[in-house]
């Protein structure tokens, strides 16, 4: 009776045991550890980096494990509740954060402060995904105006602060979603159209730093020891790598302190000098089967909210390395995109965690959801 009984209470346990992807799961793991073995490298002299980023992995695969369990129904009922207090705390945020480094990004709450234009990468397409589930079968052009409308409030919010690497990331998840809906080819030509048009007035809506990055990339050796710097060293410490690579802790770059944010946002220069070209192009291999199998599960969902809040959860890992690395080659503005599951940090782990969640939830429970 006892073995029976075990192997009853088994039975119960290992679904919610068994919950990851194992495909996703073992590209996931590979970039991690690939992530401590550079991070290694370019904390030397920074104690206690490595023992921190342990620590965020750890509560970053806690939280995909939790949303792993949450079934999509339950993303659906929680949708509309999560955006309207993602959207509160930014309003709060712009009334009440706290200003570091000349943004106002953070609200302290009791002994912590928290980023709620994090918590929008998901909230966004969350909710616009439930929204299009309602509107399913009788979509019209109005319905695509809301739907700009929920992703134009907290991106407008968040550009307030100014942050203009996370609206970045915000607007790509948000208008993966309006597209994935059936937006007109004729709608998205016309968004095409009046984005160029708009360009100077955009311009002259971005504050004095944004504009300067823009034209630091444009030319950095205008200013080679001032604004043109980070990026300057950055393409050497990449050009630098060869082929080969100079080896794993050997990069003269990041260890002589020539790199900025080496840990973080110029982690990919540390791993290029390091690791050279066959390193970039497993690194590539890596990202390029993240987002596959991310499409692989957007292919094969249930149902039309599944499919539209795996797409862009798929280009939330896209647009990601894509920016982080086109900015540290010099080819895209320097706007603080992490590399994901390499750069060091925990609130953009956290929340590429959820997102890996939310992409497993929708493979697990894709049976339970046609059924």
């Amino acid at each position: 009776m006892r073995i029976n009984e075990r192997r009853s209470l088994w039975r119960r346990v290992r679904p919610y045991l068994t919950v990851f992807d194992p495909p996703l799961m073992a590209v996931l793991m590979m970039l991690l550890a690939t992530s401590l073995i550079t991070l290694y490298s370019a904390s030397i002299g920074i104690p206690g980096k490595i023992e921190d980023q342990v620590r965020n992995i750890a509560m970053s695969v806690f939280v995909m494990w939790v949303v792993a369990n949450v079934t999509p129904q339950m993303m659906m009922r929680i949708a509309v509740p999560a955006y309207a207090v993602t959207v509160l705390l930014l309003v709060a945020v712009a009334l009440f954060g706290t200003i570091k480094l000349g943004a106002r990004r953070w609200l302290h709450i009791g002994v912590i402060d928290i980023q709620p234009s994090e918590f929008a990468k998901i909230a966004v397409p969350l909710m616009l995904a439930w929204f299009f589930q309602q509107q399913q079968g009788h979509l019209r052009w109005h319905s695509y105006a809301i739907g700009a409308v929920l992703l134009v409030v907290p991106t407008a919010l968040i550009m307030r602060q100014p942050d203009l690497g996370t609206s970045l990331l915000v607007v790509a998840a948000g208008f993966c979603v309006i597209y994935l809906a059936g937006l007109p080819w004729k709608a998205l030509l016309a968004l095409i159209v009046a984005g160029a048009c708009s360009m100077p007035i955009a311009w002259s809506l971005l504050h004095d730093y944004q504009r300067e990055r823009v034209m630091t990339l444009i030319d950095p050796t205008a200013d080679p020891l001032g604004k043109g710097f980070h990026i300057i060293q950055s393409v050497i410490a990449i050009g630098s790598g060869g082929t080969m690579g100079k080896g794993w802790t050997k990069g003269t770059q990041a260890h002589l302190e020539f790199i900025p944010e080496r840990t973080t946002d110029f982690i990919f220069s540390v791993y290029s000098e390091e690791f050279g070209l066959a390193g970039n192009l497993f690194l590539l291999l890596l990202y390029l089967l993240l987002i596959g199998r991310g499409l692989m599960i957007t292919a094969n969902a249930p149902n039309f909210f599944t499919r539209l809040l795996a797409g862009a959860t798929t280009m939330i890992f896209f647009t990601y390395a894509f920016v982080n690395m086109g900015m540290v080659s010099g080819i895209l503005p320097v706007v603080g995109v992490p590399l994901p599951f390499m750069s060091y940090g925990g609130t953009a782990l956290l929340t590429l965690g959820l997102a890996s969640g939310i992409l497993m939830s929708i493979q697990r429970h894709r049976k339970l959801v046609q059924t």
